[in-house]
C-alpha cells in the first residue's frame, strides 16, 4: 500500500510482549513496567490476522520485537504461525540474546530468517550498568547459539551513547573481522525513557566514521544504515541516524503494540487500535494508519524529544 507521500510500505514491526528481562536504561524505567490484564494484549490469533491482513495490503517483511520476545512463552510459535503467512517473504527477530540459547534452533525451523541482537559494550561492569544487572556472558551465548544456528544474518545493535561506549567503537566494530556478522551504531534517540541523559550522551554516526578512518562504503542492502566495510571483514558495520541525518522521505514501516496499537511512526502519539476488530475493521483500520502516516518525525534532539508517549519497551525496539 502507498501512503499519501508515495512511500510504499512494506515492513511491519510487532512488539509481542512489554515484558523484559532486563532493565536497559534507555528502553524501560528502572523497576518495570506494570504488567497488563491479559484481555488489554493482543492474542496469538489476533496477531496473526493482523499480519494477513497487513499481508494483503502489501506488507512483506514482519519484525518481532518486544520488550524482550523471548519471554514470551509461545514466541516461537508466533514466529511459525507469521512465517507461514501467505505474502510474508522474511520474518526477523530482535532480541537481547541472553534466553537465545536454546531457543535459536527452534526460531530458525520456524521460519526466522536474521536475528539483531543488542550488545552496547564489551565490559562486563559497563553491561551490568546499562541493563541495570545484565549479564554480558549470557549475551554472548546467545550471539554464539545465533551464529551456530545457521540464520541467514545476525547483527549486533549498539545504541551510540556519548561519554558510555565511543570508546569501544574500535573493538566492537572489529567484530566484523572475527565473525560473520554486522554490528550496527544507532544513534541515541530522546525517547521519554532516556532523561537520565544528558546532551552530551547524543553523539552522531559520524563519530563512528572518524574512530575507523579505514572503514570504506560497502553495497545498500536495502535497510536504512548506511554500510561501511573493515579491511578483512566478514561482516558490515551499519550507522543509523535517526537523530542527526533522519530517513524518514524513504520509512517504509509501521508498528504493532503488543497491546494492539498501530503506529505509523515511531515518534508520534498517533495510535490506531486493532483490539477487537473483525477482518474488515482491522483492514480498514491499517489503511488508514498506512494513508496517516507523518511526511517526518519533526524536531528531534536533546531539547526536542519524542513525541511518542511510551517507553520504547512498549512500542517495540
Amino acid at each position: 500500500m502507498i501512503d499519501q507521500y508515495n512511500r510504499e510500505i512494506t515492513y511491519l514491526r510487532i512488539s509481542i510482549t512489554e515484558l523484559c528481562n532486563l532493565r536497559c536504561r534507555y528502553c524501560m524505567p528502572a523497576d518495570g513496567v506494570c504488567k497488563k490484564r491479559h484481555e488489554e494484549m493482543l492474542t496469538e490469533d489476533e496477531l496473526v490476522r493482523a499480519v494477513e491482513t497487513a499481508a494483503m495490503l502489501g506488507i512483506t517483511k514482519v519484525r518481532i520485537t518486544g520488550g524482550e520476545p523471548l519471554v514470551k512463552k509461545n514466541a516461537v510459535s508466533i514466529c511459525r504461525r507469521i512465517a507461514a503467512v501467505p505474502g510474508i517473504r522474511e520474518v526477523c527477530l530482535t532480541t537481547n540474546g541472553t534466553l537465545l540459547p536454546p531457543l535459536a534452533v527452534p526460531l530458525r525451523e520456524a521460519g526466522v530468517r536474521r536475528v539483531n541482537i543488542s550488545l552496547d559494550t564489551l565490559d562486563e561492569r559497563k553491561y551490568a550498568d546499562i541493563t541495570r544487572g545484565g549479564s554480558l556472558k549470557d549475551a554472548w551465548s546467545g550471539i554464539e547459539a545465533a551464529l551456530a544456528a545457521g540464520f541467514d544474518r545476525v547483527k549486533l545493535n549498539t545504541v551510540l551513547i556519548g561519554g558510555f561506549n565511543d570508546d569501544e567503537i574500535v573493538p566492537l566494530a572489529e567484530l566484523t573481522k572475527k565473525y560473520p556478522l554486522d554490528v550496527r551504531f544507532i544513534e541515541l534517540m530522546p525517547m521519554c525513557d532516556s532523561r537520565e541523559f544528558d546532551e552530551s550522551a547524543f553523539i552522531p554516526y559520524t563519530r563512528v566514521l572518524e574512530a575507523l578512518p579505514e572503514a570504506v562504503p560497502a553495497a545498500a542492502d536495502g535497510g536504512v544504515a548506511r554500510l561501511y566495510r573493515l579491511p578483512g571483514a566478514q561482516g558490515n558495520v551499519g550507522l543509523i541516524s535517526p537523530v542527526s541525518d533522519h530517513f524518514c522521505a524513504g520509512c517504509n514501516r509501521i508498528r504493532l503494540t503488543a497491546d494492539g496499537k498501530l503506529k505509523p511512526c515511531l515518534h508520534s502519539c498517533e495510535e490506531y487500535s486493532l483490539k477487537g476488530l473483525d477482518d474488515a475493521g482491522m483492514k480498514a483500520r491499517l489503511e488508514q494508519a498506512i494513508w496517516n502516516k507523518p511526511l517526518w518525525h519533526g524536531e528531534l534532539d536533546a531539547s526536542h524529544r519524542s513525541r511518542a508517549g511510551r517507553n520504547m519497551n512498549q512500542i517495540g525496539g
